[in-house]
């Protein structure tokens, strides 16, 4: 099959390049000169060329002729010579043209810049680099609190979070200690204050971290482009220190330092490993995981462990007996 796939393509590459004489030229002037036409030499300035086609064109307009036949040759003969007027006045397409009679031989770039100049969109890219990016950072902003009201929502479902936050609004007096009805207000409405004063309670002391934190302008593609520049020169001087503190001086890692190795161990990203509670992080620190060594005996201890409680899960077993049973990838033939 792939080779029957190579072989078309070659047939198709001969059967361009045979009838690529005359290809090309039927995105400039056919099998006649452009300047010929209008009587000019390659020099010709734009007011040469202006007054070219309107000599001629005054002389050969097909509404001079009475005699069908001749009206038609006449009309032939001026689409020639709008066709090449059109050419020569446009300077790109002038350029490109001259490109072609100076290189004959170059068939596959001469396609490619007539055709380049007739279907392209004449857009400058800069633009489209700036709107594509503009459109980019406003998904991306979007998104990013799209995601952190879902994390507020969830919060404000959570049982452990939702007392808390309640008894927080009611010693900063913000609800009614012994819930009594507000005159002028309907339950409806009262409640709704409640759900305002709980979820402003867990928006301000919860630390949502990771995906679903807040987000801030640094999250924006345009304001990491412009930072770019100076994270890269903060991550060369950072890898640079690293280098001379603690491979060439042999100093002890700092707690930044520590976190640092146990997170490349784990291979989290910055996003997941802030997303840990500060106790399983001290945990870390106290289990001494950034040496190598404890940290492949942890590992290995944390494996067993997961091991052992997918074993005793009933939905896991379902799940092993299924794949072992009906798994993916299995074909049945129906002979009934």
């Amino acid at each position: 099959m792939k080779r029957l796939k190579y072989i078309l393509f070659l047939v198709q590459i001969c059967f361009l390049t045979l009838g690529n004489c005359n290809f090309v030229e039927n995105y400039y002037c056919g099998e006649d000169n452009c300047y010929d036409l209008l009587q000019l030499t390659r020099d010709a300035s734009k007011n040469d060329i202006k007054r070219a086609f309107r000599s001629i064109a005054s002389k050969t307009h097909p509404d001079k002729f009475q005699d069908l036949e001749d009206k038609k040759i006449a009309e032939e003969r001026f689409l020639k010579l709008q066709t090449a007027y059109d050419i020569l006045r446009d300077e790109e397409a002038r350029a490109d043209y001259d490109y072609m009679l100076d290189h004959p031989d170059q068939f596959y770039m001469n396609y490619y810049r007539a055709w380049r100049r007739r279907h392209a969109p004449n857009v400058d890219v800069r633009i489209v680099i700036a709107v594509t990016i503009s459109l980019i950072s406003l998904v991306q902003y979007y998104n990013g609190w799209v995601k952190y009201e879902e994390a507020i929502k969830y919060f404000t479902t959570v049982p452990k979070y939702r007392i808390r936050a309640t008894e927080l609004a009611k010693q900063e007096g913000l609800l009614n200690a012994e819930k009594k009805r507000v005159k002028g207000i309907s339950k409806e409405q009262q409640k709704q204050q409640e759900e305002k004063i709980i979820r402003s309670i867990i928006e301000s002391k919860m630390d949502i971290r990771g995906v679903y934190a807040k987000p801030t302008y640094k999250d924006i593609l345009w304001v990491q482009l412009f930072l770019l520049p100076y994270w890269l020169f903060q991550y060369v001087s950072w890898y640079i220190r690293w280098i001379w503190k603690f491979w060439l001086n042999k100093e002890e890692y700092g707690e930044e330092e520590m976190f640092y190795i146990i997170r490349k161990n784990m291979k989290m990203s910055q996003g997941q490993f802030d997303a840990l509670e500060d106790h399983v992080k001290e945990d870390y620190l106290r289990k001494e995981l950034w040496v190598q060594e404890k940290f492949k005996v942890w590992k290995e201890e944390r494996d067993y462990e997961v091991k052992a409680k997918l074993a005793q899960s009933g939905r896991y077993k379902a799940y092993r007996r299924y794949m072992k049973a009906n798994g993916p990838g299995r074909i049945y033939f129906d002979d009934s």
